[in-house]
């Protein structure tokens, strides 16, 4: 399907507005929006809908989530050029290219194989580099740790103890915990080797974060 890149342009721009009128104030994170394509991400049927404000499917029981969502945890990551960042989750690729935008390192991973095919075929088709996995969410990645920045895309039932220690003394992780019903917000600092601190953001609703790989 051929888009008119004039009006998908004014329509992002739309987007960057309302998210204004709802307090997203980062300006990184507004000009990242108002750049990423989110209807490149989306089903093509449902496109004409990329810039509402609302979350759509993606298919295998995911969702594109809402670009105020999207804008808020961002937001809460603080985001600085250069920091190295996990992305737990990656669905449609959308989060980790606004994160890609606005020049962090992305490290994603994507529990469902098919998920991740399609979605790593897409993100270098659009070339973004983010470096994808197919994994389990909650092991992390060890391997590639310590990270600046974590960042849960699905609501967690508690905090993943192993992911608080693959971040970097002074990073963060942003995440919803709580039932399946409704998350709260919440941002981990790590302060010292076993100390870490907790803020909280309000409430949301995640798709639930799981265990283990789905494979074909």
């Amino acid at each position: 399907m051929i888009y008119d890149e004039t009006i998908l342009t004014g329509q992002r721009q739309r987007l960057v507005q309302q998210l204004k009128r709802k307090h997203i104030t980062n300006q990184a994170v507004l000009g990242a929006i108002g750049i990423v394509p989110r209807h490149k991400f989306m089903k093509p049927d449902m496109a004409e809908f990329a810039y509402n404000d609302s979350a759509y499917p993606i298919g295998a029981g995911q969702t594109i989530s809402q670009p105020y969502t999207v804008a808020f945890q961002t937001t809460l990551l603080c985001p600085e050029p250069g920091l190295k960042i996990m992305e737990i989750g990656t669905g449609s690729g959308y989060q980790a290219a606004i994160l890609e935008t606005l020049g962090l390192e992305v490290h994603s991973i994507e529990r469902q194989q098919k998920l991740y095919e399609q979605t790593k075929r897409l993100l270098s088709l659009l070339k973004y580099q983010v470096n994808l996995y197919l994994g389990d969410g909650y092991l992390g990645l060890p391997a590639e740790a310590p990270f600046d920045r974590i960042l849960i895309t699905a609501g967690a039932r508690e905090i993943p103890t192993d992911l608080l220690f693959q971040l970097k003394l002074n990073g963060t992780m942003v995440l919803p915990v709580g039932p399946e019903s409704k998350q709260v917000m919440t941002r981990i600092t790590r302060v010292d080797f076993e100390d870490f601190e907790q803020e909280t953001f309000g409430e949301f609703t995640f798709v639930p974060m799981l265990n283990g790989i789905e494979k074909i």
